[in-house]
């Protein structure tokens, strides 16, 4: 956490919540990542409205351009535009048409709502667009920890929709990624010679678990 920056109700840095909050006007992720693909829909403008819903037609008939992952957040801005536009999933699906249906755009605007971490990763090809659509029906923490998951143990989609299923019939996150073969919190890390050296001579000399001591350094380093 960079210095002034403060943290949500959450206790996650930088505002971020497990559920978006930022306006469905800002681009589905930023250029840097998403590249010239990044779409913005406002859905109090009635063209870019109108846009967003043959955005949703076309991307539910996948049709739109492509199945790549920054067009499917595109198509996934547009649900969310259009149910704010119109303020309701089915009168949404009714506006698009075609394919475009009220559970199609459901699952669809809520991968919107993800948060900007996660979604960046979807942007990037690491995360799946379906894996996501799974990730987006869990809230909280365990959206975070399904995604970190994914990251580090390489989660099937069937894996992650199994996890999310659990979860959401009120098994514990952990227990659940249990389930399917994995141990939350663990990662594996490439550190340089020299930081190797040191933390193993630094866990030596005070008796604890290298484990610990990263822990330790990290929640220092992320509190300041």
């Amino acid at each position: 956490m960079t210095p002034g920056e403060e943290r949500d109700a959450s206790g996650l840095p930088g505002g971020e919540t497990a559920r978006r909050e930022s306006p469905i006007g800002e681009p589905v992720i930023r250029r840097d990542v998403a590249g010239e693909d990044a779409a913005r829909f406002d859905p109090t403008d009635p063209e870019s409205l109108a846009e967003a819903a043959d955005t949703v037609r076309r991307f539910a008939e996948n049709t739109a351009g492509g199945s790549d992952n920054v067009y499917m957040l595109r198509g996934a801005a547009a649900c969310a535009a259009l149910v704010r536009g119109e303020g309701s999933y089915k009168a949404a699906a009714e506006r698009a048409g075609g394919d475009a249906t009220v559970s199609f755009i459901r699952k669809w605007a809520r991968v919107h709502d993800l948060p900007r971490s996660v979604r960046r990763y979807v942007a990037l090809g690491r995360i799946a667009p379906t894996a996501a659509k799974h990730i987006a029906r869990v809230s909280g923490e365990a959206r975070f920890l399904l995604a970190w998951a994914v990251l580090d143990h390489g989660l099937t989609v069937r894996e992650v929709r199994t996890a999310a299923s659990r979860v959401n019939e009120g098994a514990d996150v952990e227990a659940a990624l249990a389930e399917v073969g994995v141990d939350l919190g663990h990662v594996e890390l490439s550190l340089p010679a020299e930081t190797y050296r040191s933390l193993r001579r630094h866990a030596a000399l005070a008796d604890e678990d290298p484990d610990d001591v990263v822990a330790a350094a990290l929640d220092d380093y992320l509190d300041r």
